[in-house]
């Protein structure tokens, strides 16, 4: 590497000290992706080889020798090959010594091995300095450019010195290092790549139960309860009716159990006297994936809302709508106006129309290009405040559509409330625990725990080494 070529590198000199190419073993997919995007920052690239004449898949602008040429030519090696092709390392142990030995491969599974492949690295080459990166970056993304793809790299080593000649790399081919600390870190690092969205499992679980239980309630209480007590066959309501019922139930549902966690904690705090105490396992798991949950609530929001906008041109609902003008017509009659059936139903659709606003504006505030360009005091406004305002909306909504149909018995069917009423449990227990907390004594209270405030009963002795509590 020439001295004008580091330019690039900001901050570490270590790898302008060097004076040399960056070698990088391995001419597969990543390793043609990964010299190419650093031919384009300006680095010099040498490809080590079991095969040095076939080079006409590489970059131009690279030099191609064999592993022990190129190794000798350069201090800084990036191992692009798999796990079981690692033997030809150890007929190297001299060349590799002292070496960066940068190893960026992946599994085919989560805790394959015993050790991760960075510490077998380590062990079968105990005279280079192993570094953990790249693992987590594709080869599209590379060749596609850091606009369109994941800009992290977690790195990791138990050498600082050559974790920081890695992380000067990451920043010259216009990537973010993310420091994870000692090799120790090479497994999670590791596995992270074939984890298959580990924080929508809970969330997606949860979705999957209520739509089920709705789904079913919906089926019960309407298509079977038609069917026995008044023999119609309504089963062509599972296609849009059906569903357009199901959508907002869950999601209202959903909604609620993004912001009932924190109430659960403002709960445990109070009682507790302390904020330095951990919460129970469950509500931990459960705050970590509210913003999951809230996506999915607005998923089916969304989905409620293109179901909606079909409803005039359903068949059923412009032959109801025939038969019920020729009925009048025949009969000489019509249906008064009514202004309070008016305000209801403009009510209930604007509510609706102002709670879908909001709702999509948390979905948008939840996105790391919106969040990243706001403070956390913008962020937590939106996500909190605006979020209960939404919480409320929706629940107003719901509740001016059912109306008064709770009351009347003749609408329970089988003893069961009419489905609508499923949505409100949830949402009405948050809002009146939350209407509790903002109360200004005991808010006052949550802000001074907050604030690292502890009740007396949290500042006993400590015993045998332990706390009191």
């Amino acid at each position: 590497m020439e001295s004008s070529d580091l330019k690039l590198l900001p901050l570490n000199s270590d790898i302008a000290e060097s004076q040399n190419s960056i070698c990088i073993f391995g001419t597969g997919d990543f390793g043609r992706a990964l010299a190419h995007k650093m031919l384009q920052s300006g680095l010099s690239v040498i490809f080590g080889s079991r095969n040095p004449n076939v080079s006409n898949l590489l970059p131009t602008g690279v030099e191609v020798q064999s592993h022990t040429v190129a190794a000798q030519k350069s201090s800084i090696i990036f191992l692009a090959v798999q796990r079981d092709h690692y033997s030809f390392l150890t007929e190297m142990t001299e060349v590799l010594e002292g070496k960066v030995l940068v190893d960026v491969s992946n599994n085919l599974k989560i805790n394959q091995y015993p050790e991760s492949n960075a510490e077998y690295l380590a062990k079968i080459s105990p005279g280079s300095k192993v570094v953990k990166a790249f693992n987590t970056v594709s080869a599209w993304s590379l060749q596609s450019g850091s606009l369109d793809a994941n800009r992290q790299v977690f790195v990791c080593s138990n050498d600082n010195k050559a974790k920081q000649m890695v992380m000067d790399i990451v920043r010259a081919i216009g990537l973010t290092p993310q420091d994870q600390g000692s090799l120790v870190a090479a497994k999670d690092i590791e596995n992270y790549p074939l984890q298959l969205f580990p924080m929508w499992k809970l969330p997606i679980c949860i979705c999957a139960g209520l739509t089920v239980f709705v789904f079913l309630y919906c089926i019960l209480s309407d298509i079977i309860y038609t069917a026995v007590t008044d023999g119609k066959d309504i089963s062509f309501r599972v296609a849009i009716s059906i569903p357009n019922k199901v959508f907002p139930i869950v999601s209202l549902m959903l909604l609620a159990l993004v912001y009932l966690p924190g109430v659960f904690a403002a709960i445990v705090q109070l009682y507790r006297g302390t904020k330095y105490s951990r919460f129970p396992n469950w509500l931990d798991i459960w705050m970590l994936c509210r913003k999951q949950l809230g996506l999915v609530a607005l998923a089916y929001a969304f989905l409620h809302a293109i179901y909606t906008l079909v409803i005039p041109i359903r068949y059923y609902v412009r032959h109801r709508s025939a038969s019920n003008i020729i009925s009048q017509i025949k009969n000489n009659s019509s249906s008064p106006f009514s202004n309070i059936i008016a305000w209801r139903t403009d009510s209930y659709i604007a509510l609706g129309i102002l709670g879908f606003f909001f709702y999509v504006l948390l979905g948008i505030t939840s996105l790391p290009s919106v969040s990243n360009v706001m403070n956390w005091r913008e962020f937590r406004f939106v996500q909190s405040k605006l979020g209960y305002v939404t919480l409320v909306l929706c629940t107003g909504h719901a509740l001016i559509f059912g109306w008064d149909k709770f009351i009347h018995l003749d609408r329970f069917r089988w003893c069961l409330p009419p489905a609508y009423t499923l949505s409100l449990v949830v949402p009405c227990i948050v809002l009146v625990l939350k209407v509790i907390l903002i109360c200004p004594c005991i808010d006052k209270r949550i802000t001074r725990i907050r604030q690292g405030w502890e009740s007396s009963k949290m500042k006993k002795p400590f015993i045998n080494g332990s706390s009191a509590l």
